[in-house]
């Protein structure tokens, strides 16, 4: 079973950048697309971006378009995150996520379309 774990989190300032990074304590994460998603206090779960296997393949939720960017290191068995012009409404905890053995995207990118999951990474954006 893939085990995917995040890090990199932390407090930042409001336009501050942070890199989250995913990796895989059981198995490769390089043969499989990986999504990251966030969940802030009394709010659902919500798509942040996913990359597919090779990295040809990105998409971002409409929220973080342009201040964020996906990317893989496959060599490393690693995807990372970064975030740029954090606002505090970017407070939230991170999980990356896969659906081995998809390769690719899903069309539609909602939390149920993955099922290995993370344990979160906490990003704070406050001054």
């Amino acid at each position: 079973q893939l085990q995917l774990v995040e890090s990199g989190g932390g407090l930042v300032q409001p336009g501050g950048s942070l890199r989250l990074s995913c990796a895989a304590s059981s198995a490769t994460l390089n043969k499989y697309a990986i999504g990251w998603f966030r969940q802030a206090p009394g709010k659902e779960r919500e798509v942040v971006s996913c990359i597919s296997r090779g990295g040809g393949f990105t998409n971002y939720g409409d929220s973080v378009r342009g201040r964020f960017t996906i990317s893989r290191d496959n060599a490393n068995n690693t995807v990372y995150l970064q975030m740029n012009s954090l606002t505090p409404e970017d407070t939230a905890v991170y999980y990356c996520a896969a659906n081995p053995p998809l390769a690719l995207c899903p069309n539609t990118l909602v939390p149920g379309r993955f099922n290995s999951w993370g344990q979160g990474t906490q990003v704070t954006v406050a001054s």
